[in-house]
């Protein structure tokens, strides 16, 4: 837990460093002008580079922070192990048939049953998996789980994500902002600052949870879209066989990093399921075997 949280203060001090060094260099130091006027044009960079850059640097580094946050150790098909080099050949059969380069192959010690892809390209993508899946599942079981992942990676899933919370960031930044500076604006009393800085804050939350409804609605569809695909690559029966095995271990996944909970083939259970990132795994199932 205790490297977790450091890497999370590290990725997000560079990532507040580095976006703070393109706004200077755009020249963007703030968005009220010198008569006191809202600058639309620069605090619409502003919320651009915000919004979309923090989004897209997490993105870059996402396969550098799997591996630390989750000790991935990287597995080659060569270890003398024959479940990792099982592993390692499979995932490389499944690449060829999606046409896909071979990508980083890792497994974590956890005892959740799951697994995940994420990276920012194609050519650099990562797929991990723990050792309860691979002590829990049989192979067509696990291979079903593996072409659910590679389908991710062929399907772009990782960059469409990144874009779609970058956008919302934004807009949810730059909406906040027009509003609060209104209201500063119609205010005429020395509270205006502190009003104006609350109703930002209070209206950031509640357009991002607004605007997290948006992100975790095309999170569930592209849950679908990767189990149609997993089926396509390993076979219906296998596909379905994954999702019945981890409707009974549901419990145990692990949901502490939250950027990469939504690329494991299963979520944890979710009290209101507008905001869940995975369907319920009996509505997936039940789309696969009705060949949705």
């Amino acid at each position: 837990m205790a490297k977790r949280i450091v890497l999370f203060l590290a990725t997000n001090i560079a990532i507040v460093v580095t976006l703070s060094i393109i706004l200077s260099l755009l020249g963007i130091g703030g968005y009220v002008g010198p008569n006191g006027q809202l600058d639309f044009a620069a605090l619409a960079v502003f919320c651009f580079v915000w919004g979309m850059g923090g989004a897209f640097i997490s993105l870059a580094i996402s396969r550098w922070t799997a591996k630390r946050a989750m000790g991935v150790q990287l597995v080659n098909g060569q270890t003398g192990n024959q479940d990792l080099d099982w592993l390692y050949n499979t995932i490389g059969h499944l690449t060829r048939q999606a046409n896909l380069p071979m990508p980083e192959v890792g497994i974590y010690e956890s005892p959740e049953v799951n697994a995940f892809a994420t990276g920012p390209s194609k050519k650099r993508s990562l797929v991990a998996c723990s050792t309860g899946l691979l002590r829990s599942m049989t192979r067509e079981e696990v291979q079903g789980v593996l072409a659910h992942e590679v389908t991710h990676i062929a399907n772009g899933d990782m960059v469409t994500m990144t874009l779609l919370q970058g956008v919302v960031n934004a807009f949810v930044m730059f909406l906040a902002r027009v509003a609060a500076f209104a209201v500063r604006q119609a205010m005429d009393s020395r509270a205006a600052n502190t009003v104006s800085f609350l109703v930002r804050i209070v209206l950031e939350i509640v357009l991002g949870i607004l605007g997290s409804l948006i992100v975790a609605w095309f999170s569930r569809q592209r849950e679908f879209r990767a189990d149609a695909g997993g089926a396509s690559l390993a076979g219906r029966g296998a596909m379905v066989g994954a999702l019945r095995r981890l409707m009974s271990t549901q419990e145990r996944v692990d949901v502490n990093n939250a950027a990469l909970a939504s690329f494991k083939i299963a979520g944890g259970r979710s009290w209101l399921q507008w905001f869940s990132t995975h369907p319920p795994l009996e509505v997936r199932i039940a789309a696969l075997e009705s060949g949705r």
